[in-house]
């Protein structure tokens, strides 16, 4: 028998959202490690907020909503919002009700800033990675280090002469909103130049025969196990910026013993080396074919060649971080905000990591 259409909208609904999402949909376990999260972080909210004028967005649906736009690679804060109006799922994770009122597209990205220039995206991060200790999804002896360029929110246009008298600009005749730039012969150093858009950001590139371009440096530190990043930084590029971020990361291991750190050839040399040994850290390092600081004592050991097996896995962080995490470009400015956001994205990435590896049943 054929079914007719009702064209007759019922006036109320008595299916709440919670009841729409599906016992199984891998979002399920996600939120229950975010809201634990937000729990320890309730006197941290606390402390950011007046108690006095008009409410804001609570804290914790605006990093739930940040969550989603990461996690669905949302691109901007109006399709984020667009989504939150109708996607039952999204309302069910931020924590809306049906009545709701969707945020002003706006109005969220001015709270959201406001947060993420606090240390806020650090301590999520942390607790994110409590969980995966407590767990037992971390290894406390083997870890990875790497670093990898990521695409400031500026223009080459931008990377301007600090001296104003120097020329190589628009020419007379093309002044517009996008003018034409004519910067052949010209010397373009990070001495000389700097981008008027976002200051922070440095003129580089990472190997010979590759463009340069403006950028801060990411950095992870992941350990071994199951993959999952442990400690993260931004910093300014810089030829000896990896090497110094990931001494700096290896000290503030809790608790650290003897570890092993796995790296690649940009990390094989005599400073970091001795940094290392310092530290009591026994560096797998990938070794120079000419010139190499990494002696017989450690390659010798059949453990050095399964860090150089696995220092491979923290590509699929930085993988995902620019593509799914929308990082392969910046949106922001400003090395403290970039760092945040990179913090923050780097926890999604373990909230969906330690989601897949409970469901398969690893410790």
């Amino acid at each position: 028998m054929r079914g007719q259409e009702k064209n007759q909208q019922n006036l109320f609904s008595y299916i709440s959202p919670e009841q729409r999402v599906p016992k199984d949909h891998p979002l399920r376990p996600i939120r229950k490690m975010v809201d634990k999260a937000l729990k320890e972080m309730h006197h941290s909210f606390s402390e950011q907020y007046s108690e006095t004028g008009r409410p804001s967005i609570p804290p914790e649906q605006l990093l739930r909503a940040l969550l989603l736009q990461i996690f669905y690679t949302i691109r901007s804060e109006r399709l984020l919002m667009e989504q939150l109006h109708y996607n039952l799922l999204f309302r069910w994770f931020v924590g809306l009700c049906m009545d709701d009122p969707v945020w002003d597209h706006s109005t969220f990205s001015k709270n959201r800033d406001r947060l993420l220039s606090s240390d806020m995206a650090t301590i999520f991060f942390q607790s994110i990675r409590d969980q995966a200790r407590q767990k037992k999804l971390l290894s406390d002896e083997h870890f990875t280090v790497d670093g990898t360029l990521l695409d400031a929110w500026a223009s080459m246009k931008s990377f301007k002469p600090k001296n104003p008298d120097d020329k190589a600009g628009p020419s007379e005749d093309d002044q517009g909103r996008n003018p034409t730039v004519d910067f052949r012969g010209a010397k373009r150093t990070n001495d000389t130049h700097a981008s008027t858009t976002d200051p922070d950001v440095r003129l580089f590139k990472k190997a010979k025969g590759q463009q340069s371009r403006l950028c801060y440096m990411g950095h992870a530190l992941m350990e071994n196990r199951n993959g999952l990043v442990v400690d993260t930084m931004v910093t300014i590029t810089s030829g000896t910026a990896e090497r110094e971020a990931a001494v700096m990361m290896l000290d503030q291991i809790p608790g650290r013993g003897r570890i092993t750190v796995g790296a690649d050839k940009g990390y094989d040399c005599k400073e970091f080396i001795e940094d290392c040994r310092d530290l009591d850290v026994t560096p797998h390092v990938a070794r120079k074919e000419k010139g190499s600081a990494v002696d017989g004592r450690t390659t010798r050991h059949e453990g050095y060649g399964i860090s150089l097996r696995i220092r491979k896995r923290v590509e699929e962080v930085f993988g995902w971080l620019k593509t799914i995490g929308s990082l392969g470009k910046l949106h922001h400015r400003g090395c403290n905000r970039v760092d945040a956001i990179f913090t923050f994205a780097t926890a999604a990435y373990n909230l969906i990591r330690i989601r897949n590896l409970t469901a398969q049943g690893y410790s």
